[in-house]
């Protein structure tokens, strides 16, 4: 059974991160994404570490599975006349390259929508199209600081701490996504294509629904609060013996019974504790009171008989404990595919099922030119053309 997006035909010109993930995502849900690379190195994120032993990165193989890979030199004629051919019948062209660069290839969406007409332009950049900083490339950490996550992530007192994951990078290739499936639907019913703008500033800003809420509505900057809640406590982190828990007692109820749990009549007589309000303006202390009992037992053991409660609760793990999470594995969240030169390799399902059209993962990450004749000869370039190409440096193939 294919996926939902099955006759999608998708080029990606996009290359490190967020243009890869939409493609990936669209792959992934069935589309036949090519992937078009430079012929000096190919996709930037190829030379990102960590390198495997045959050469090949585990980042580029992450995000680039599923996908058919062609290298072209767009500086010549012969290239830019195959991508052109490739595009005159694609559904979706996907770009991440600053503002004007396709342009002054003639292959901007102005001249591609004479093109083909139900062409979906999909740009995904630093800042977006249009405003003061559209000419600026665009970096992920910037985006985070930009954006006002910086500014919200980690503990009162610390400095700017930028999330872990890269969320502007990967939200901005969720949206690119989104933004082409909404108009690919919409291409369904007229015929007509249209540009998709997106970019990591306005992804990492959409992060921020809760502090923007309480910014225009009370004129409030919530405070860094680490793994705290602005409105409510204790939900949070906290110390065991052993690790760190995530409870969640946002409410009386909870509340109640997380003390029972606890067996902590100390706390529970405590009148600072009394109600939330009051538990928000005593926080430090009844979070030191709390992690005093958690600290005497270990998170396997706290999370039984906080689970067996009914409460919201849950260990903090990290990567290899949470790749062997039974919830994880139930779910298939771990794909394994077989690359030429590396053998078996293992990254993130798609996060999305269908009843009706399964995801499916079919190829392993391109190498740098592994299609190109095949692409060449699909798009009906015969063998004297392919020659001519080769000749002009235009193509690079296996």
């Amino acid at each position: 059974m294919a996926g939902p997006l099955q006759g999608m035909k998708v080029i990606e010109l996009s290359h490190i991160m967020s243009g890869p993930i939409c493609g990936m995502m669209l792959a992934d849900m069935g589309a036949d994404v090519i992937k078009v690379e430079k012929m000096d190195g190919g996709d930037d994120c190829r030379r990102f570490a960590p390198i495997l032993e045959h050469g090949e990165s585990a980042s580029f193989m992450v995000l680039n599975r599923n996908k058919r890979d062609i290298a072209l030199n767009l500086k010549t004629e012969g290239g830019k006349e195959v991508l052109r051919r490739m595009l005159a019948d694609a559904d979706v062209v996907t770009e991440n390259y600053r503002k004007g660069t396709m342009e002054k290839l003639g292959l901007g969406y102005d001249a591609l929508k004479v093109l083909n007409p139900g062409l979906i332009y999909c740009s995904v950049s630093g800042y977006g199209r249009t405003g003061p900083f559209a000419d600026k490339g665009g970096f992920d950490l910037i985006a985070q600081g930009l954006s006002g996550l910086m500014s919200s992530t980690g503990e009162p007192g610390q400095g700017p701490i930028k999330a872990g994951s890269p969320v502007a990078d990967i939200n901005a290739g969720i949206l690119a996504a989104l933004g082409i499936v909404a108009a690919y639907s919409h291409k369904q019913r007229t015929g007509l294509g249209q540009v998709v703008d997106t970019s990591l500033l306005e992804a990492g800003f959409q992060q921020m629904y809760w502090q923007i809420a309480n910014y225009y509505s009370q004129g409030v900057i919530l405070p860094k609060m680490g793994s705290a809640n602005s409105t409510s406590t204790p939900y949070q982190a906290f110390r065991t013996q052993d690790g760190w828990i995530n409870i969640g007692a946002a409410n009386q109820g909870n509340y109640e019974r997380l003390l029972q749990v606890l067996d902590a009549p100390h706390i529970s007589d405590d009148q600072r504790f009394a109600t939330n309000p009051l538990r928000m303006a005593n926080r430090d202390a009844l979070v030191e009171l709390i992690t005093a009992v958690l600290i005497t037992d270990t998170t396997d053991n706290w999370v039984a008989k906080l689970d067996a409660a009914g409460l919201p609760v849950g260990a903090v793990l990290d990567i290899s404990q949470t790749v062997e999470h039974p919830q994880i594995l139930e779910r298939e969240m771990i794909v394994e595919t077989r690359h030429p030169v590396t053998g078996s390799s293992r990254s993130i399902a798609l996060p999305i099922r269908f009843s009706q059209t399964p995801r499916e993962v079919t190829r392993p990450s391109p190498l740098l030119g592994e299609h190109t004749l095949e692409i060449l000869q699909q798009y009906g370039f015969d063998a004297d053309e392919i020659d001519a190409l080769r000749k002009e440096g235009a193509i690079l193939e296996l």
